[in-house]
């Protein structure tokens, strides 16, 4: 059974094997990594994950001014499956909601679970009303993810990465 949890160095290795099936230097949507971060060096790998998980806060305490999210990662028996991150400030470039299954874990409904579980936090913990959640156009399998939790396509912008599905999903109160 998969769960949610808080990016940790316990699963370094865990992590370095799922960051090796989408490839070296190939963007992971929902893990926050950039082109620079070391995570391959102990040391590096627990500054990335500090960076992740330093702005996390409890439930009804305010958010602190800058961006920061809840960060998660989808872990099964050990593995690391993907990720998937909930910004807690409003960014219409690329939304509230990022997330990424690595190759061999797709095809699971993993994608469409963990956004579900997103999606009630986003609601309960954060009082939101709704959400922002752009894919790229040409992603089928993540617009029909969106979809599938109740994603209505806004409409298709173009953007630095190519043309963006946005789509709005409204929460339940």
């Amino acid at each position: 059974m998969p769960e949610l949890i808080l990016p940790t160095i316990r699963l370094h290795a865990a992590f370095l094997e799922c960051r090796d099936d989408w490839g070296l230097g190939l963007h992971e949507d929902g893990f926050g990594l950039g082109a620079h971060d070391d995570v391959d060096s102990s040391e590096g790998f627990a500054a990335w994950v500090h960076e992740q998980v330093r702005l996390t806060h409890p439930a009804g305490d305010p958010c602190p001014d800058e961006q920061h999210g809840s960060p998660r990662w989808i872990v099964e028996n050990g593995h690391v499956l993907g990720g998937i991150a909930l910004r807690h400030k409003f960014d219409d470039q690329i939304g509230q909601i990022g997330y990424g299954i690595r190759p061999s874990a797709r095809r699971r409904g993993l994608a469409r679970w963990a956004l579900g579980e997103m999606l009630k936090e986003a609601r309960v913990i954060l009082g939101l009303h709704r959400v922002l959640i752009p894919c790229l156009a040409d992603n089928i399998a993540s617009a029909r993810t969106i979809e599938g939790n109740g994603g209505v396509l806004e409409g298709i912008r173009d953007t630095e990465h190519g043309p963006v599905r946005r789509y709005w999903i409204v929460l339940d109160r």
